[in-house]
C-alpha cells in the first residue's frame, strides 16, 4: 500500500480507501475466468471479448437513463417506476436498480483479467501481433467504463489488476476522482492510439449487426478523457489535446485520404413555404437511427437482446414509447424545458437563389416552432388499445425504435470537438462548426485572420480539404435541386435553417474591444450555444446530465449554475416547483453524484 499511496499523492487523488468485496462477489457471475488464466489462442480471446460485451449489456439502459432522467430534458410520468421517479428527484437509495456499481466493476474486472493474461507478444506467420487489436479495444472499453463510473459516483475504488480471490476482493483500494481517472487512462491509452486507433477485432456480422459498432474508438475515448480533465481542472492544454483527439478520429474514420464530414441530412421547411405545415425531416431521422455502417452516423452501440427471456433486453423502447407491451403508458415525457429550448431558436429560411431570407413563425403546432429536430422525433396522438379497444393517448420518441443502445455518433464527435476548441481559446473555430461546418476555406476566411502565429500553428493541425469537405451554400439551402455534392453543414443547420445567414445566430460584436478582450466574451457565448445545441441534437440520448456537469464546472459558481439548469426542467417560470420536489441541494457539488454504501 505504501507504493500505491505515493502514486495517489502524485496524481492528486482524493484521500480514502474502500473495501470492494461487494463489487467483486466471487459467488456471482461477475467475473469470467479462463481455465488456466492464460489467454493465448483465438478461442480464448474471442470468448473473453464476447464475455466483456455481454457484461456491457447490463450498463446499456443505465447509460442512457442516468444521463437523461436527472437532466432537464425529460420528466417522469405518473406510471413511471419508483426507481425512475427517485432517480429523477435525486433520491436514489442502495436498492434502486439503477444504482449498482458492481455492474461497472464486472466489466472492469473482466477487462483487467484479459489485459493481465493476454499473450500480446504472440505473432502470426506474417509477423503481426495476433491479439493486440483485442487488447487495445478492451483497454478502451475499460477506460470508457471507468469514466462512466466516476462521472456518476464522483470518487471510486480504483483497481487495474484482476480480482480472482475472495481475499483480493476484501482489500482496500484507493479512490480516484474524475481528474485522476482521466489522467490515468490518458496515459494508458496514448501508447496504443497511433497504431491501434482505427483497428478493431474483425468478427464480422453477429446476429445481423456489424460488429464494428461494438467498440469504443480509442481517440474518441481519449477526447472524452481530455475534455473531462479540462473541465475538472481548467487546464487549457487538456482542451487542446481533446480537440486534436476528436479530429484524429474524424480524419482517420474512413481510412487515409477519406472524409468524415458532418453530412447533409437536415430537417427543413420548403424554401417557398407559406403555410408552414409540412416540413421535411425524414432524411435526418433515418440517418440518425441507421445501424448501417455505410451511413456513417453511428459509431458505437451496446447490442441488446431482442426478447426479455434472453436476459439483456433494453427497456428504453417501452420507457419512451406507447406500446402494447407497456399498455400504451410511457414512463418519460419530453420536458417543458426541451420545448423552451427548441422554440427559442429562429428558423432561417432561404429562398430564391439564396438571396431572400425569412424566418418561420412562432406558435406553430406539433413542436414545429423554432428548431425542427424535436418535432422530427417526438410524435403525440391517439391509438386504440388492443386489449380494451379504447382510444388512448400515444407517444413515440423515434430515437428508440431499435433493440440496441447507441452510445457514440458522428455529430457528438463534432460537437465535443467544438466544446474543446472553444475552451482551448478558439471560439471562432468552434462557432464555425455550429454555423456552417469546417473546411480549409472556412478556416482561411473565418478563423486564421483572428489568431496569432502561435495559435495558427495549433489550428494548422486541423486539415479539412475543400475538395473533400464541401460546405453547403445559400443556393443549396434554397433548393434541393441545387448542387447535390455538398457534404458539410453546420450542426445548427440540422434543424434551424441556413445558419450562416441567420442574423440571430452570430458572434457578438463590440468595436470598442480588441480581439483578445473579446475572446472570453466569445467563449461564454459559444459555450451557451453548445449546451443548447446538445439539447437540440442529442435530446433523450443520455448525454444531457454530463453535458450540464461539464458546462457548470466551467462557470464562476458551478453549484448554482448546475442547480438552476436542473430546476428549470418544468420551465424557466417553474424552477421553484422543481426545487421543492428535489430534496437534495444541488448547489452542493457532492450531491451531483450517486451514493452507495461502501463507495462514500
Amino acid at each position: 500500500m505504501k507504493k500505491i499511496s505515493i502514486f495517489i499523492s502524485a496524481v492528486i487523488v482524493a484521500s480514502g480507501f474502500c473495501g470492494c468485496s461487494d463489487f467483486f462477489d466471487q459467488e456471482s457471475d461477475h467475473v469470467i475466468y479462463s481455465e488456466n488464466h492464460d489467454l493465448n489462442n483465438a478461442s480464448d480471446t474471442i470468448y473473453s471479448m464476447t464475455g466483456i460485451l455481454h457484461k456491457l449489456q447490463a450498463l446499456a439502459d443505465r447509460t442512457i437513463l442516468l444521463g437523461e432522467v436527472r437532466g432537464d430534458l425529460v420528466d417522469i410520468t405518473n406510471t413511471a417506476s419508483s426507481d425512475l421517479r427517485d432517480l429523477s428527484l435525486f433520491s436514489v437509495g442502495d436498492n434502486n436498480m439503477y444504482n449498482a456499481p458492481r455492474d461497472y466493476y464486472a466489466v472492469i474486472n473482466n477487462c483487467n483479467f484479459f489485459i493481465a493474461h493476454a499473450d500480446t507478444a504472440k505473432k502470426n506467420n506474417r509477423n503481426e501481433y495476433i491479439f493486440m487489436k483485442e487488447y487495445a479495444a478492451i483497454k478502451a472499453i475499460r477506460a470508457w467504463t471507468y469514466l462512466q463510473l466516476v462521472t456518476n459516483y464522483g470518487k471510486v475504488p480504483f483497481v487495474v489488476d484482476p480480482i480472482l480471490t475472495k481475499e483480493q476482493s476484501e482489500l482496500d483500494y484507493p479512490r480516484y476522482d474524475i481528474q485522476a481517472i482521466c489522467e490515468y487512462f490518458i496515459n494508458d491509452l496514448l501508447p496504443l492510439a497511433e497504431k491501434y486507433g482505427r483497428q478493431y477485432p474483425g468478427y464480422g456480422t453477429i446476429r445481423s449487426t456489424d460488429s464494428r459498432f461494438f467498440y469504443f474508438p480509442i481517440n474518441i475515448v481519449l477526447g472524452d478523457l481530455y475534455l473531462w480533465a479540462g473541465s475538472a481542472s481548467g487546464n487549457v492544454e487538456y482542451y487542446k489535446q481533446s480537440a486534436l483527439r476528436y479530429y484524429k478520429y474524424i480524419s482517420e474514420r474512413n481510412g487515409d485520404n477519406s472524409t468524415y464530414p458532418t453530412g447533409s441530412a437536415r430537417c427543413y421547411w420548403p424554401s417557398n413555404s407559406t403555410t408552414w405545415t409540412s416540413a421535411s425531416t425524414a432524411a435526418w431521422t433515418r440517418l440518425m437511427l441507421s445501424e448501417d455502417y455505410r451511413d456513417e452516423e453511428l459509431i458505437t452501440m451496446i447490442p441488446c437482446d431482442s426478447i426479455r427471456a434472453e436476459g439483456n433486453y433494453s427497456e428504453l423502447i417501452n420507457i419512451f414509447n406507447s406500446r402494447y407491451d407497456n399498455d400504451y403508458k410511457v414512463s418519460l415525457n419530453p420536458s417543458v424545458r426541451v420545448e423552451e429550448i427548441s422554440t427559442a431558436q429562429d428558423y432561417c429560411n432561404v429562398s430564391g437563389s439564396g438571396s431572400t431570407v425569412t424566418y418561420a413563425p412562432k406558435g406553430l403546432e406539433d413542436h414545429m416552432s423554432g428548431d425542427l429536430r424535436l418535432s422530427a422525433v417526438w410524435y403525440q396522438g391517439y391509438t386504440i388499445n388492443r386489449n380494451t379497444r379504447e382510444r388512448v393517448e400515444y407517444q413515440s420518441i423515434e430515437k428508440y425504435s431499435s433493440r440496441n443502445v447507441h452510445i457514440y455518433r458522428r455529430q457528438m464527435v463534432y460537437l465535443r470537438m467544438a466544446e474543446a476548441l472553444n475552451m482551448a481559446g478558439y471560439p471562432r473555430m468552434a462557432f464555425q462548426i455550429l454555423s456552417q461546418g469546417l473546411n480549409n476555406v472556412v478556416l482561411r476566411d473565418e478563423v486564421y485572420p483572428y489568431y496569432s502565429q502561435s495559435d495558427s500553428l495549433f489550428i494548422s493541425q486541423f486539415d479539412f480539404p475543400e475538395s473533400r469537405y464541401i460546405v453547403m451554400n445559400a443556393e443549396d439551402a434554397a433548393s434541393e435541386q441545387g448542387r447535390s455534392n455538398y457534404n458539410t453543414i453546420g450542426l445548427h443547420t440540422h434543424g434551424s435553417g441556413f445558419t450562416p445567414l441567420n442574423e440571430f445566430y452570430q458572434l457578438p460584436v463590440d468595436t470598442t474591444k480588441t480581439e483578445a478582450e473579446m475572446t472570453p466574451i466569445f467563449q461564454s457565448y459559444v459555450d451557451k450555444l453548445i449546451i443548447d445545441e446538445s439539447a437540440l441534437e442529442f435530446a433523450f440520448e443520455g448525454t444531457r446530465y454530463y453535458d450540464l456537469m461539464r458546462y457548470a464546472l466551467r462557470q464562476p459558481n458551478p453549484g448554482q449554475t448546475f442547480a438552476n439548469l436542473i430546476y428549470a426542467r418544468r420551465g424557466e417560470e417553474n424552477r421553484d416547483i422543481m426545487k421543492s420536489e428535489i430534496k437534495l441541494d444541488l448547489t452542493n457539488q457532492d450531491n451531483w453524484f450517486l451514493k452507495w454504501t461502501g463507495m462514500n
